[in-house]
């Protein structure tokens, strides 16, 4: 069937063409008259296909002719032409969006007349970089839409790999008590020690805070930061000389990388009934519990980031894969006025 090029559309005038290839693939966008308009990736997607010859004047093209046209057109076309194909392949029904969004793709067997779109998808090179801001931007819109948010990145070599985007606010069971009077402790280095057994079980016995090594409760900074906070706790440093919490966050400011980040990641997520714990071995800044460390597992890696942090796809691809090899879900907390938390999940459509 025959489509003329102008811009960036292809247009099917026959009036017979145009509606069989609306009806049997809902392609295109039907025109008064009964012709048809394609967007430059349904036509491509056709034209590969032999289901299309495609007219420059009155000269055919060839698909790499075409090709590089729409890829002067469009925008990193061959992305979203990549993303677009593999998605129709895959049996969805898939339109072009504009704006913050490249395609909207609808459930398998429905149409765009029976149903709503399922997904919003943004197509991206593995040599992007995602903005967290309008990375939260497009979740926020896709949800005000009723819709997931889905990522399609495409590596080097063609292959695609989609990630589910969502914001999720995750709560515990463990809301800790405050205790009327202060447990002490002693700052050794960068660390805070309870000596007085019966301070260190009830403060661990409350709501997990510490580890306890043969009868002695070692405090992260973070920890003891929080927990002076809240009152429960008194540090003293060299010399016996009680310290004011001010000065353990200033120490952890300068012994430590993102204190200030991780702080208050800390503080939002004791707030909301979980129990935190370092995600060093994991490669992120705490592993967290819904209940008991000694009851359960950590569901949840978090990573506090800026809010105008600037993540590139390998990265969150490392950090993904990791979280699922171990059986847990990655949320990236975001700290901004607000904390927020961003889940990205490894997604076969």
């Amino acid at each position: 069937m025959p489509g003329v090029v102008k811009d960036c559309s292809v247009f099917i005038n026959d009036v017979r063409e145009a509606s069989q290839t609306f009806s049997k693939g809902n392609f295109g966008y039907p025109l008064s008259g009964g012709g048809l308009e394609l967007d430059l990736v349904e036509a491509a997607f056709l034209l590969q296909l032999d289901r299309l010859e495609i007219l420059h004047g009155k000269k055919p093209m060839a698909f790499n002719e075409f090709f590089d046209y729409a890829s002067r057109k469009v925008r990193d076309f061959a992305i979203k032409y990549l993303v677009f194909k593999d998605l129709r392949e895959r049996g969805f029904i898939v339109k072009p969006e504009s704006g913050s969004f490249d395609l909207r793709v609808y459930p398998r067997g429905m149409s765009p007349s029976k149903s709503p779109p399922l997904y919003m998808v943004c197509a991206v090179s593995e040599r992007s970089a995602l903005n967290i801001n309008e990375f939260m931007d497009e979740i926020a819109q896709s949800e005000d839409r009723g819709k997931q948010l889905l990522y399609g990145v495409v590596d080097e070599e063609g292959d695609l790999t989609y990630y589910k985007m969502a914001i999720l606010d995750p709560e515990g069971k463990v809301s800790p008590t405050q205790r009327v009077s202060p447990v002490c402790g002693n700052l050794v280095g960068d660390r805070i020690f309870v000596f007085d057994t019966e301070g260190g079980e009830a403060l661990r016995n409350e709501a997990f805070y510490g580890k306890n090594v043969q009868g002695v409760l070692q405090l992260s900074l973070i920890e003891g930061c929080y927990l002076m906070g809240t009152g429960e706790l008194t540090v003293t440093g060299k010399g016996g000389k009680e310290m004011t919490r001010d000065e353990l966050v200033t120490l952890g400011r300068k012994t430590q990388d993102e204190f200030d980040l991780r702080l208050r990641a800390y503080e939002d997520l004791r707030g909301r009934g979980l129990v935190v714990k370092t995600g060093f071995k994991y490669g992120t800044h705490f592993r967290v519990y819904e209940a008991s460390p000694d009851e359960c597992h950590a569901r949840y890696l978090v990573h506090a980031v800026p809010a105008s942090t600037v993540a590139m796809w390998p990265d969150i691809s490392r950090t993904v894969r990791l979280s699922g090899g171990v059986k847990k879900q990655i949320l990236f907390c975001r700290i901004s006025n607000e904390v927020e938390y961003l889940e990205f999940k490894w997604f076969r459509p």
